[in-house]
């Protein structure tokens, strides 16, 4: 790893991230009667894309934003624009990383890298519906939202749920309202989510023309599957799991890094080691990271962006493989797959990485690895309490797996698994070994409490349910 590739400054990304924050503080008091510094941002985000295929449309629709006359196709160019922009923050990102690791970029290809399919949307009256909204979102403002506004989505999202082809796109309606909701009325708000709205609303936007969504790519790969670490995303009333592996293909092809993710609904007094016992039944792959093997794949269904859609009757348990052998071995000549082109956003970055010979220390009351004088800061926060890993593990360490991502102007190491030096002997804690079931104490316990909890809301349902 060359830290000092991930210190140097991008070219470009300042003035970019610039165009886009100026524009998303527009949004803040919205495009109905924008003033001079909200007409100035919006051509400011024009210019940002002058010279590219969006600049025609945009530069129009900057026009007729500045003059509080802009319309659906207006603002659909706009958020088309923001997006092109951080889609580009993305890309100089994930060059930087290739470069630090030493590692092939994507294969170039059609995998991810084109527009959408042309293919005939369902529900384009739905669709037109929703876009309606978030224009008129756009127009008051997120200052100017309350609760009429924000429950004109209700009917569109009630009407677009029961469509298997809509879901995905209510669902994120839905989530975006429930959260304007929850912070009406607006003028009182001591402090907005700024950059999160406007992502919400440019990507909620562009979903809603039809064809934007596509058609997902997707083929059958055979070969194995040597998991590198568990990303433990937790909300209170869900969670899930994503497995971050290496795919070997049984053909002898180049290995990729793939995903394979499993989700659940959760009561939120729930947490945890409890979590596993809600993700457990619905993925076996989790039990071959909790012991610490590969897994044999069988035409197992895998898309452009290396997401696998897990099948448990298509894999079965390998030899035992660890991470870190995987990561010295294989991480560094594994391949990537392409970024569809809504999902290139700074936020998604997630570059799995194997990092040794740092020393951990503590700087500005943070903790940091020191890579032979470049200094790279840890993101402790994500370490999940549903393992063994924990702050201290990865502050004793002297080897890690974790994945390299960007915030705040920063690259970030959220650790997977750490090695750490106890009595001469080289000891692994992984965020993912309790996934299978565990006979730690800590565990354990956590365990047996997250089934009384559910065993008690399970009688509590079904007593209502009687009723």
């Amino acid at each position: 790893m060359r830290g000092d590739l991930l210190s140097d400054p991008v070219e470009g990304l300042d003035e970019a991230l610039a165009a886009v924050d100026a524009f998303d503080e527009a949004l803040v008091a919205g495009l109905l009667r924008p003033g001079p510094a909200q007409a100035a941002a919006v051509a400011g985000l024009a210019d940002a894309v002058a010279g590219t295929p969006l600049a025609a449309r945009v530069a129009e629709a900057a026009g007729r934003a500045s003059a509080g006359a802009a319309g659906e196709d207006h603002f659909v160019a706009l958020a088309a624009a923001r997006c092109a922009l951080l889609g580009s923050v993305h890309d100089a990102l994930t060059r930087r990383i290739d470069e630090a690791v030493g590692r092939r970029a994507a294969e170039d290809g059609s995998e991810g890298s084109g527009p959408a399919s042309a293919v005939a949307d369902p529900g384009t009256n739905l669709l037109a519906a929703a876009r309606s909204w978030l224009c008129d979102l756009a127009r008051g403002g997120w200052r100017g939202i309350d609760h009429e506004l924000v429950a004109g989505a209700g009917p569109v999202v009630s009407a677009m749920l029961p469509d298997p082809g809509l879901r995905r796109r209510a669902t994120l309606l839905d989530g975006f309202a429930a959260e304007l909701a929850a912070s009406c009325p607006g003028a009182t708000l001591e402090r907005v989510p700024v950059r999160r709205w406007a992502d919400l609303w440019s990507r909620a936007l562009l979903l809603t023309v039809p064809g934007s969504a596509g058609a997902r790519s997707v083929a059958p790969v055979s070969g194995r599957l040597l998991p590198l670490g568990v990303d433990v995303q937790e909300h209170a009333t869900a969670v899930q799991a994503q497995v971050h592996a290496v795919f070997e293909p049984a053909d002898g092809g180049a290995p990729r890094l793939v995903r394979a993710g499993v989700s659940a609904p959760k009561p939120d007094t729930v947490v945890g080691a409890g979590l596993w016992q809600l993700l457990r039944p619905r993925m076996s792959l989790l039990g071959a990271v909790s012991e610490g093997c590969s897994m044999e794949l069988d035409a197992m269904p895998v898309t452009a962006e290396g997401d696998l859609i897990w099948d448990d009757e298509r894999a079965r348990p390998g030899e035992p493989a660890d991470a870190f052998a995987t990561a010295r071995v294989m991480l560094s000549t594994a391949t990537a797959a392409r970024v569809a082109p809504l999902d290139r956003h700074p936020v998604r970055i997630a570059v799995p990485v194997l990092l040794e010979g740092y020393t951990p220390r503590s700087e500005e009351d943070r903790l940091v690895f020191d890579l032979a004088g470049q200094l790279l800061a840890v993101d402790a926060d994500r370490v999940p309490a549903a393992g063994p890993l924990t702050p201290e593990a990865v502050a004793a360490s002297h080897a890690c797996v974790g994945l390299l991502r960007w915030d705040a102007g920063e690259f970030l190491l959220q650790p997977l698994a750490v090695e750490a030096t106890v009595r001469k002997k080289a000891v692994a804690a992984h965020a993912g070994a309790w996934a299978g079931g565990t006979t730690d104490k800590a565990g354990a316990r956590a365990e047996k409490a997250a089934t009384d909890a559910v065993a008690v809301l399970r009688e509590r349902a079904g007593r209502l349910l009687r009723k």
